[in-house]
């Protein structure tokens, strides 16, 4: 059995705060602020992922609140690029060069908080599947970019890192990226030109992607940089939970409970993920995206989350 030093010593453990507190808008400067504190104050967590801020009191205050506690921040770039519908594999120059503008603020925001990497994700699966190899092809080119666009932002210091985190292809986001042998595909494409670039794998997107985590980190894991855990609903369409809205685990109907997660770290620690010393993180990267459903306090969420944690560690 492994100890709880021991996976202190073997990762960081953080979580996706606009998930667990959805703030998805950035409407509530005062509300991101006291919900980062929680988790600040919180030392199970040495990771907090958020979003980009309009609101400059809302970046002040996560590097200060960061700088204090030693709580490192990453940065998300999904909420922009989903909310705007923004396509990063679009076809069409103007759409795409929105979408690639968009990550650069995230880029720059990544800078300003002192994160290492910044995770976004692709555009839409073509609907005409002939035109794959084309988004592919603007999608390598649209990452070569943002990567060379870090470096050119870093001075003498270490370039924040883009991390690819793949979605699912059929059924809620519709993503390029997508089945692990294309995601694989991608990042050795992307890392031929450039070197901070790799991959985002995300429990909650697999059994969306009909992938096990073996499937999925097997051919993978020479690229993961950064794990995302969390959950999924698929048996009942109608409900609130159906597709990717990552309830807790064991949330009533839903794919991934306390054993599911066990299997997928004793997959992460199989396949070498603990061992990476190529990281552009101090140490290995978990993170839990987990949002309410109706009726539901984060804090319990959060809560619920941490015990879910420990039950599948005890496991191993």
């Amino acid at each position: 059995m492994y100890s709880d030093s021991h996976w202190r010593d073997m990762m960081d453990l953080g979580i996706v705060h606009f998930m667990a507190y959805p703030i998805i808008r950035d409407e509530d400067p005062e509300m991101i602020l006291d919900t980062a504190r929680k988790i600040a104050e919180d030392d199970f967590f040495t990771v907090l992922e958020v979003r980009r801020s309009q609101h400059q009191e809302v970046m002040d205050g996560l590097k200060a609140i960061s700088r204090t506690s030693h709580l490192k921040l990453g940065m998300g770039a999904q909420p922009p690029l989903l909310l705007g519908k923004l396509n990063i594999n679009s076809l069409d120059e103007g759409e795409r060069r929105a979408a690639i503008d968009d990550v650069k603020l995230s880029i720059d925001a990544a800078y300003e908080l002192d994160s290492r990497l910044c995770v976004l994700l692709s555009g839409p699966d073509p609907e005409n599947e002939g035109d794959r190899p084309q988004a592919m092809d603007v999608f390598v080119d649209a990452c070569v970019e943002l990567c060379e666009y870090s470096m050119s932002q870093a001075g003498d210091g270490e370039p924040v890192w883009l991390s690819l985190e793949q979605f699912d292809d059929t059924i809620d986001k519709k993503c390029l990226i997508g089945p692990s042998t294309r995601a694989a595909e991608l990042c050795e494409r992307v890392k031929e030109q450039v070197h901070n670039f790799g991959l985002t794998q995300d429990l909650s997107h697999l059994p969306l992607l009909g992938e096990s985590p073996q499937d999925a980190l097997t051919p993978t894991v020479d690229h993961l940089i950064h794990v995302h855990v969390g959950n999924c609903l698929m048996g009942d369409e109608q409900a609130e939970g159906y597709g990717d809205k990552h309830p807790g685990f064991g949330y009533p109907g839903s794919e991934t409970g306390v054993e599911e997660l066990a299997r997928f770290l004793e997959t992460l620690i199989y396949v070498g993920y603990f061992d990476r010393d190529d990281l552009p993180t101090d140490k290995p990267i978990v993170t839990f995206e987990v949002a309410p459903m109706s009726g539901e306090d984060s804090d319990l969420l959060v809560a619920g989350t941490k015990r879910a944690f420990n039950a599948a560690w005890s496991m191993l």
